[in-house]
């Protein structure tokens, strides 16, 4: 009798599926025919009260609140925006396998989001009806210092993740970004970079082990899903292959005494001469330095701030400044002896490190906290002469609002092959670049006019950095590469994206698409597109 329920039901859902598939999707609807279908394929684990609590419909009270707090850019967070059907927030695994395999029967599109720093809203926006898949409750961490390795759920932020190491060991660390309110999930499917990657490399150089489910709904570890899918979500974009619900990751050891600094100058205190040897000194020193570097633009001037960390004590470390790096006039009492906890809250924020903040800080997910901002990336792989660099501080001052942060990279980063992963920016490239300007005006005016100046900046600075392919940043997603004649989604379209993301990478990542998702049901607008 059992049976013969069981397969009743599964028969009148799949009627209803294909019955509503011929309608109109409305956001009722979809709600209404989800919730069956996601509480038929998670019945041994769910009841239909915790399915009902997990799927926000548009008309649930809390439905804007749930859009609203994982959205860090408020240029996708006005009353035009397209709005996703339904949310679904999972509380397990099974939750997310349902989800899947619910919204692809039912023939809509799935937005995968963890965290949310998402720069062009590519997680939780869409030009067709769409549902969004919010891991943010997927997060746990747990640690094994015995193995010195985590498992941590791609639903976590990098705060928590930091958090989790530090309780367990004062010693160990992981590479992974300096803004604490990102998701982990996101950070190491595109690649994760930060401060220890001169030492030890990008987050995905860390990986071990994933769990992913698949556009049938199955969770693969590594060995199930292969050394080929393995290899794609390392640094490819993990949402265009399916969901990836956690990593397994290798920590790294850290000092007990770790250095940061802050030296700033302007044009008039050789700003620029500290920029033409910074470019020549930040690649190459002792990996345990890493020295970015931010320009702001001032009324006829620009401020250059070098911002470190040094996995050692400020002796040490100003001993090799004296040596290496003279126009930065580095002394001692410049610099902050902390811990490598420490170091990460100095960078998150500096001045709540000042103040005495506490570790739990790194906890706050700092939720609905967005403003309006675009961002863009380049590498330079030859140094930016002097003539060259006072023609850029004229572009910026004439602007006025757009800043560049220029990461350094050598040490570890470049020693790994460019296809050990698929983030292909290695030895070669001195430093990334970071354009970044944020603003508050909530008009179409104000949008206009400070994207137009990132993209003038951007294309001012085209003969100074890689060329064929001007390569870019994943995480720094940015939908104005690849906007030309060809349709969105195609793969045409998908070529001059994918190229610059990925670099020779990119027909790898293509064949392993076309081969576990060929019919590309998990996209966005700048996915790894399908060839057949």
């Amino acid at each position: 009798m059992e049976k013969v329920t069981h397969i009743s039901i599964t028969l009148f859902l799949l009627l209803t599926i294909s019955a509503y598939s011929s309608f109109a999707q409305t956001p009722e609807s979809v709600y209404e025919v989800f919730i069956q279908c996601l509480t038929q394929h998670t019945a041994n684990s769910s009841s239909s009260t915790q399915i009902k609590n997990i799927v926000f419909a548009q008309t649930n009270p809390s439905f804007t609140s749930v859009l609203q707090n994982y959205i860090r850019n408020s240029r996708f967070n006005t009353t035009s925006t397209s709005k996703p059907l339904i949310i679904v927030t999972p509380l397990q695994e099974s939750h997310v396998q349902g989800a899947v395999i619910c919204a692809k029967n039912m023939s809509i599109q799935i937005k995968i989001r963890s965290g949310g720093h998402d720069y062009e809203g590519v997680s939780y926006i869409s030009n067709e009806p769409f549902i969004i898949l919010d891991l943010f409750n997927l997060r746990n961490i747990s640690v094994n210092l015995e193995q010195e390795t985590a498992v941590v759920q791609t639903g976590a932020i990098l705060g928590e993740v930091y958090y989790k190491i530090w309780e367990n060991s004062k010693v160990h660390g992981f590479p992974g970004g300096a803004c604490h309110t990102v998701g982990i999930g996101g950070t190491i499917s595109s690649g994760g970079y930060g401060n220890l990657l001169r030492k030890y490399g990008l987050s995905v150089d860390r990986v071990i082990d994933a769990q992913i489910v698949d556009s049938e709904g199955k969770i693969l570890d590594r060995k199930s899903m292969g050394e080929d899918l393995f290899w794609a979500i390392r640094g490819g974009g993990g949402s265009s292959f399916g969901v990836v619900i956690s990593y397994t990751v290798k920590l790294v050891s850290v000092p007990k005494t770790v250095t940061v600094f802050r030296v700033m100058k302007t044009l008039e205190e050789n700003a620029t001469d500290l920029v033409v040897q910074w470019q020549q000194v930040a690649p190459t020193t002792d990996d345990r330095v890493f020295m970015r570097l931010l320009l702001q633009p001032r009324p006829k001037n620009v401020l250059v701030s070098v911002v470190a960390l040094f996995l050692g004590e400020a002796d040490e470390v100003v001993s090799i400044m004296e040596k290496e790096f003279p126009q930065l006039g580095l002394k001692k009492e410049d610099c902050n002896e902390t811990s490598w906890i420490g170091s990460v809250i100095w960078w998150d924020n500096g001045e709540a490190f000042k103040n005495g903040a506490k570790p739990q800080t790194l906890l706050d997910r700092n939720l609905n906290s967005a403003r309006f901002q675009k961002r863009k990336s380049d590498y330079v792989q030859k140094p930016i002469s002097k003539e060259d660099l006072e023609l850029l501080w004229k572009k910026m001052i004439e602007l006025g609002t757009i800043g560049l942060v220029f990461n350094p990279y050598g040490g570890k980063m470049a020693e790994i092959s460019s296809d050990a992963t698929p983030f292909p920016h290695r030895a070669g490239n001195l430093f990334k670049v970071q354009y970044s300007v944020s603003w508050d005006d909530p008009s179409e005016d104000a949008e206009q006019k400070y994207t137009d100046q990132a993209k003038s900046l951007y294309d001012f600075m085209s003969p100074f950095v890689s060329q064929n392919p001007r390569s870019a940043y994943l995480n720094y997603r940015d939908l104005d590469i690849g906007i030309n004649h060809f349709g969105r989604n195609s793969f045409e379209e998908g070529q001059v994206y994918g190229l610059k993301y990925f670099n020779n990478n990119f027909d790898r990542l293509v064949k392993i698409k076309t081969k576990v998702d060929p019919n590309n049901y998990f996209r966005n607008e700048q996915s790894i597109p399908v060839k057949m």
